[in-house]
């Protein structure tokens, strides 16, 4: 099982991205729950948002709430992460993850089985 993260880069604050993750070696419907993470430097790995592979409904960190959006495609095996008005605080490598069994949409580090290699956002001010 492969989870291949990219799109991220350089961007001026009020600008946007768009992050794709790609999966690999398994049938990407089988995955029940999709996720982002970032990681700024010297601190932990924090939720940015989720979604469910079955219904589409997602979860979203306060700190991204209205600004980022989380959707996947099946057909593509791809999980993206459109990221709007982008500001200097959202500077991080930016993770992809999934799950197989069902839990709800969790937002615990703990809860994903498989992780992407992380691409890095950097947004100047």
């Amino acid at each position: 099982v492969q989870l291949q993260a990219f799109g991220g880069g350089l961007v001026q604050a009020g600008g946007s991205l768009r992050l794709s993750c790609a999966a690999s070696g398994r049938t990407f419907s089988r995955y029940t729950l999709l996720g982002w993470f970032r990681q700024a430097p010297g601190k932990e790995r924090g939720f940015v948002a989720c979604i469910s592979n079955s219904d589409g409904s997602t979860a979203y960190a306060d700190s991204v709430k209205g600004r980022f959006t989380i959707s996947r495609d099946n057909a593509k095996n791809t999980v993206y992460l459109q990221m709007n008005s982008l500001k200097p605080e959202d500077t991080a490598v930016y993770y992809c993850a999934a799950r197989l069994g069902w839990i709800g949409l969790s937002r615990a580090v703990s809860s994903y089985d498989y992780w992407g290699q992380g691409t890095l956002v950097t947004v100047s001010s």
